[in-house]
Formats: C-alpha cells, structure tokens, sequence
C-alpha cells in the first residue's frame, strides 16, 4: 500500500476488496440475522453499506446532492447484493481515479475537506461496516492489518472520545480492550462496537 496520507485510493480499493469478499459469503438465510448496528440485520447492513459506496462516488463526482441522498440502497434482490455492492464500489473507485481530487475540497458529513481527507473517511467507513457484516455472518473479522491501523489513528484523531455522545456524531463511548487486541477489533472498539 502507498502512503495513504499522500494517496489513500489503494487503501480504499483493498477495503473494498476485502468487503467484497465479505459480501459475496453472506448466505440467504443470515440476511435477517442483527448486526452490532443495533439499527441494521445484516440485509440492512448491506444496503446501507451499498448505498453509502454510490453517496461515495456521487461527491467524488461532484454530486451538489449527494449528501441529501440517504445512504441505503433500495430494490436490491436478496440475491443480488454481492453484484449491487460491487457495482458501487467500482462506481467510487472510478470516480476518485483523478488525481486532482486529492486535493480538491469537498463538502461531506466530518466538514469541507480535501478529497484525500474524504477517502480516509470512507476507508474508515468500509472498514468498520465490513467488520460488522464479518461479525453478524460468522466471518474472519480481521483484515490487512496495516488499513485498520491506518483507520484507527485517523479516527483517534477525529473522533475523540470527548465528543461521543453530541447529536451529530453516530459512534457510542468508546469500548475498552485490552492493548493486544488485533487492529479490527480496537478500531471496532474505538468506533464504539463491542468486539
């Protein structure tokens, strides 16, 4: 993996892979199982994290309504997920491929940031849900060990535990575990998760 802090697109692209696995094992019968998002069974889960992959590529589209649009994808087949996710993530992946866009600001839910910053967050993002899907479906929950560090100290620096608990930030208190934990779990834990 390149510096992420220089390039994190294919930080980004491994996350994706590695949810793209995930997804792709989730049997039928799991769908209506819970998640740790205690909003979200696992067919939720996907459509959330579908659809947060094309709020994704429609700001690094330049999208002035991407952050209207909720991110849950609807009137996927139960049996076509594995194709619907894969779909959005190719979408995101194409529409960060221009390197201007690193640094170019965009509007998203943590500010006006360049986009580097933007994907950061959404390698965060994929991350943390996809250890929720592993979680709910019986999967390994641990992935590339260096993109779950990476993740982790990007959110201990923008989600400190100070601010849990205020209306517009969706992680709980963060959960303690002891310091040999694998990098999933403590990033899990810090995102608020019970691993």
């Amino acid at each position: 993996m390149t510096n992420p802090e220089t390039d994190p697109r294919p930080g980004y692209r491994a996350a994706l892979d590695w949810v793209t696995a995930l997804t792709a094992a989730v049997r039928p019968e799991q769908l209506d199982q819970p998640t740790p998002c205690p909003e979200y069974d696992v067919r939720a889960l996907l459509s959330h994290i579908t659809g947060g992959l094309t709020r994704a590529a429609l700001v690094g589209e330049g999208d002035p309504g991407a952050l209207a649009r909720p991110a849950m994808a609807s009137g996927v087949p139960d049996d076509a997920w594995p194709t619907a996710y894969r779909a959005a993530a190719d979408r995101a992946i194409a529409a960060w491929a221009d390197d201007t866009k690193l640094d170019t600001l965009f509007e998203v839910p943590w500010g006006k940031v360049p986009g580097r910053f933007v994907i950061a967050g959404y390698i965060q993002e994929i991350l943390a849900h996809g250890w929720d899907l592993a979680k709910a479906t019986g999967q390994p929950t641990e992935g590339d060990p260096e993109l779950a560090l990476y993740s982790l100290a990007t959110a201990k620096r923008i989600l400190p535990p100070d601010i849990r608990g205020a209306e517009d930030v969706p992680f709980g208190p963060v959960v303690g575990v002891p310091p040999d934990a694998a990098p999933y779990a403590q990033l899990a834990a810090w995102l608020g998760r019970h691993p």
